[in-house]
């Protein structure tokens, strides 16, 4: 049981602190914890298509959409494309949108070298290879209800 609380409560203080960090730093830019994945990555690497996002993100197709609206209505990103496929469509940040994204992306910065310090480079190699491994091995297991579910509804 121990070993089972430790994992779960650690890993949901963690995702709430993180959402928390995102919350507090993005307010003074109007910003929400989901426009932050998208402001960041777009800055490291512009041209991403909603897609791209979605899947770099890790997020659902609709919170992306979402997402893509709030920035574009405020003027941090756009999109090129008049298209109704927009979705396939390279987004770029704005020049306002490419000074927000530089300064999220050095309080993001700050914040991992602060959460990180006391650990060694090597170790901190080591952690985020075995946090990967258990991530994957999560979603292994959870294919199993996935299929069983397909499975089930067609019995």
């Amino acid at each position: 049981m121990e070993r089972f609380k430790t994992f779960t409560v650690l890993i949901a203080k963690i995702n709430r602190s993180i959402r928390k960090i995102k919350n507090e730093e993005m307010a003074e830019f109007g910003l929400k914890s989901p426009h932050v994945s998208c402001l960041y990555y777009l800055y490291k690497e512009d041209g991403l298509t909603a897609k791209e996002l979605s899947d770099i993100c890790d997020e659902d197709k609709a919170a992306v959409s979402r997402s893509i609206l709030a920035l574009e209505k405020l003027g941090y990103l756009c999109c090129e494309s008049e298209s109704k496929k927009r979705y396939k469509a390279p987004l770029s940040l704005t020049e306002e949108g490419r000074r927000v994204a530089e300064r999220l992306a050095n309080k993001i910065d700050s914040v991992l070298d602060f959460v990180g310090n006391a650990i060694p480079e090597d170790e901190r190699v080591r952690f985020y290879e075995n946090l990967n491994s258990v991530c994957e091995d999560l979603q292994k297991f959870c294919q199993k209800y996935d299929n069983s579910e397909r499975t089930e509804n067609y019995e």
